[in-house]
């Protein structure tokens, strides 16, 4: 098995690595601010970022599922904006890849062109004041009129949801019915009875949006529901997927940053009359970090590899959540540790990758959820 990628999967990195530097103007003050720059995000778009993995014939440029992943792993390295490269990647995995998979032609002709262009930011809504890891029991409801349908309800924790310019929004047609109930549609940002939030303030990813998005009386063609009415929890399990097996590929260029920059500061800083990295108690930590980022990595790339292969890749995606997740957030803390007291201030970064990272055993389904998924397909459960 080569580990290495080709030449053109390397031309790529570099361009991105160079590229994703040039992002990091201002950070400290739009983190404080918990500012989103849409000029940025154009600029990404403009790069190719957002329409990396879309079919050429809808704007993008059609690069394999691990091509993407090189790519990200390359941007999280270069750029420092942790929230706007979380929300590229909330786009990419979660609206982009399931709109190319589910979507009719005629959706995806007028929606992909204007995501990979940068004009229009995609937002995934399918989380509940009420309903959270228990995503098939919400309460959101989707009526039949005539070919209409009528939305009425409310999402929470909606990454990009108060930027939105089209929302894959998800709605029950029968709530006794749960999953098989579940029905996914588009809904553009001007559509009367669809209300965005103003941002949320939140720890972490600050100058990633997050909102509400309500829906009273919303009322859109049926010409705009994303696959069969009741095939809603397919489109958002294809979603997940893709996102589990895919975000944490800018994590992982994030926390190799994040390791040379501790590997730095332990070189230079002394005590005892050595530096730091000399002491067996910080060389011990430092060597751990390396080796879950290593093994991250490679989790990553197997689920990668799976998908491009063709092939189911809701295990690996599961187990590569659940462990880079986990992992990545002890890695981020012996940071904070090495550094000292240094750690918990602003001029040395670790502190916003402390606040940045909580979401990672959050966000794309709870470590909890994670593991029932494992277990369920390694055999721990009869059905």
């Amino acid at each position: 098995m080569n580990f290495e990628p080709s030449e053109e999967q390397a031309r790529i990195c570099r361009a991105v690595r160079e590229f994703g530097g040039s992002l990091n103007s201002d950070m400290p003050a739009r983190d404080a601010g918990a500012v989103f720059d849409r000029d940025l995000w154009r600029r990404c778009a403009e790069f190719g970022l957002p329409g990396l993995p879309v079919p050429p014939e809808y704007g993008g440029s059609g690069e394999s599922l691990l091509t993407t992943l090189l790519a990200l792993e390359a941007l999280g390295y270069a750029c420092r904006d942790n929230g706007l490269v979380f929300s590229l990647n909330a786009q990419m995995w979660a609206f982009e890849l399931p709109l190319v998979r589910f979507g009719t032609e005629e959706q995806k002709q007028r929606c992909l062109p204007r995501i990979c262009r940068g004009e229009w930011i995609g937002a995934h809504a399918i989380t509940e004041p009420e309903s959270g890891s228990d995503v098939m029991s919400m309460s959101t409801r989707a009526v039949r009129d005539g070919d209409h349908y009528v939305l009425d309800g409310a999402k929470t924790f909606v990454t990009n949801g108060p930027a939105a310019d089209v929302v894959l929004a998800f709605a029950t047609v029968n709530r006794e019915l749960r999953a098989a109930g579940i029905t996914a549609f588009l809904v553009e940002r001007d559509t009367p009875g669809m209300t965005l939030s103003r941002p949320i303030p939140k720890m972490g990813l600050r100058t990633s949006p997050m909102g509400e998005v309500s829906f009273q009386g919303c009322r859109i063609p049926a010409t705009q529901r994303v696959g069969a009415e009741g095939a809603g929890a397919l489109v958002f399990n294809s979603a997940m997927e893709w996102e589990r097996a895919c975000i944490f590929a800018s994590h992982l260029g994030a926390m190799q940053r994040v390791l040379e920059q501790t590997i730095s500061y332990a070189k230079t800083r002394r005590q005892f009359g050595l530096p730091i990295s000399r002491h067996p108690a910080v060389a011990d930590r430092i060597v751990d970090m390396r080796v879950a980022i290593e093994a991250g990595r490679l989790l990553l790339y197997k689920a990668g590899a799976t998908r491009d292969a063709g092939r189911n890749a809701v295990l690996e995606a599961a187990m590569a959540k659940l462990y880079c997740s986990e992992v990545m957030g002890r890695v981020v803390d012996e940071a904070v540790q090495i550094h000292g007291g240094y750690g918990l201030m602003k001029e040395y970064n670790v502190e916003r990758f402390f606040r940045d990272y909580k979401l990672l055993t959050i966000g794309e389904g709870t470590s909890e959820v994670q593991r029932i998924v494992i277990s369920r397909k390694i055999g721990c459960y009869d059905d």
